[in-house]
């Protein structure tokens, strides 16, 4: 019955509304910015594609492949493999919003080449997130049913630290796609891939972008702190 009441709160479903709303709104600014600079084609003329690799090329990076795959803004690095895997749009193009996609995908592949902290430390806590965005409101709700019975938290608290571990995954994200962002930029300008008007709008897709993660980051640091609070009020009428 607890955990009914508390999942019909109407501040928790508040919190969820706030969450799709940054969601939607940081989905809708992505998607605007990528298709306002993918109609603008860089005066260098070189595709995604090419750059990613000229960008390796340059950071002495040989071991890692550049594939094409399918779906639009599906464009990622995968450490595992050693390779950079672009959206068919990315690929092949050489617009702005292209090339600056894929200079961001191999800013990953260079920050685990010089093994970035943060990136490593994200890699490794994949695990720990999954469990906990599997089981951390799951083993909440459970704990918290089962106190008014038992008069124990233990449960409630361990779906606690799960849930936690999600939100840290959240916010580790945040310098690791801001540095390779930053990465990016630096290098499509020294390399002089992109002239100074077309960094601009460079810019503003990985922008855009970015606010993604930042809103991911918030949802579920307002998710943290309900759950903490509930939890928290939940110990103190036992006591």
């Amino acid at each position: 019955m607890l955990a009914f009441v508390l999942t019909t709160n109407p501040i928790y479903w508040l919190i969820l509304g706030v969450g799709l709303v940054l969601s939607l709104w940081a989905s809708s600014r992505v998607k605007r910015a990528f298709t306002r600079w993918s109609e603008v084609p860089s005066r260098s003329g070189f595709s995604g594609a090419q750059v990613a690799r000229a960008i390796l090329q340059a950071h002495g990076i040989h071991d890692v492949a550049v594939e094409a795959v399918p779906g639009q803004l599906t464009d990622h690095y995968d450490p595992r493999s050693r390779t950079l895997r672009l959206s068919e749009p990315v690929y092949a193009s050489n617009s702005i919003a292209a090339l600056g996609v894929a200079a961001h995908e191999v800013g990953h592949a260079i920050q685990h080449a010089h093994r970035y902290g943060p990136l490593q430390f994200r890699s490794a806590w994949v695990p720990v997130a999954g469990l906990g965005t599997g089981l951390g409101e799951i083993l909440i709700l459970i704990g918290l049913g089962m106190a008014a019975a038992s008069g124990s938290m233990t449960l409630a608290w361990i779906g606690l630290i799960l849930f936690g571990a999600t939100t840290v995954f959240t916010l580790v994200t945040l310098p690791v796609e801001f540095d390779a962002s930053k990465r990016a930029l630096a290098t499509l300008q020294q390399s002089g891939v992109l002239a100074a008007d077309e960094l601009v709008g460079a810019k503003k897709v990985l922008d855009a972008a970015a606010l993604t993660y930042v809103a991911a980051a918030a949802a579920s640091l307002m998710q943290l702190l309900y759950w903490g609070l509930q939890i928290f009020g939940a110990q103190s009428r036992e006591e």
